[in-house]
C-alpha cells in the first residue's frame, strides 16, 4: 500500500510538472507568453520608433521640446498648428520622463480612432510611452486626423502645468 501511494503521489507530481513533449527540431515548446525575444536585436523595433503599421506622415514635420527649465515643465512651443498628414515629433530633452496624453474630450470628433492608429507603443488609450531617456524622440502621424484643437499634456508632469494644444488645419 505504501508503496501504491508513493508511485500515485510521485505520478501526480510528474503530471503537475508539465512534462511537454520535446520534438527533436522543435525543443521545448512554451506557452506563447512565455516564449524569449529573438536573439537578432535589429528583429525588435526601437521603443521610440514608430509602429510598422502606424501610416506614415506626407506632410511637414514639426518638432516640440518637453523640458525642465528652472522649476517648469514645459512643452516648447506650447501651441502649435500642423495640417493634417504632418509629423509631431516630441523630444526629451530635460527633466523627463515625459509622455505625450491627449483628452479623449478635448480632441475632434473621430480623432480618437486616427490617433490610436498613429500612435505607436501607447500605454493607455491616447497616451505615448513615458520616454524616459534623454534626447529620445516620439513620433505621432497626423495622417488623416480630422481639424480642430487637440488638446495634450504630460502625464507625469500635468499637476505642474504641463500641456498643450496642437491646432490641425
Amino acid at each position: 500500500m505504501r508503496i501504491t501511494s508513493m508511485v500515485a503521489g510521485l505520478t501526480l507530481v510528474l503530471a503537475a510538472c508539465g512534462g511537454e513533449k520535446k520534438t527533436e527540431d522543435q525543443g521545448t515548446t512554451a506557452a506563447p507568453e512565455q516564449q524569449s525575444a529573438p536573439a537578432d536585436s535589429s528583429a525588435a523595433p526601437a521603443a521610440n520608433a514608430p509602429a510598422a503599421n502606424a501610416p506614415a506622415g506626407s506632410g511637414k514635420s514639426h518638432d516640440v521640446n518637453m523640458t525642465l527649465e528652472g522649476s517648469s515643465y514645459k512643452f516648447d512651443p506650447a501651441t502649435l498648428t500642423i495640417k493634417s498628414g504632418d509629423v509631431v515629433r516630441y523630444h526629451n530633452k530635460s527633466g523627463g520622463p515625459h509622455n505625450v496624453s491627449f483628452w479623449p474630450d478635448s480632441i475632434p470628433s473621430g480623432a480618437s480612432a486616427v490617433l490610436t492608429k498613429n500612435m505607436p507603443n501607447q500605454m493607455a488609450p491616447l497616451q505615448s510611452p513615458l520616454e524616459t531617456e534623454q534626447d529620445a524622440v516620439y513620433e505621432i502621424s497626423f495622417a488623416g486626423a480630422p481639424k480642430g484643437e487637440y488638446k495634450f499634456y504630460c502625464l507625469p508632469h500635468l499637476a505642474m502645468g504641463m500641456k498643450g494644444k496642437l491646432t490641425v488645419q
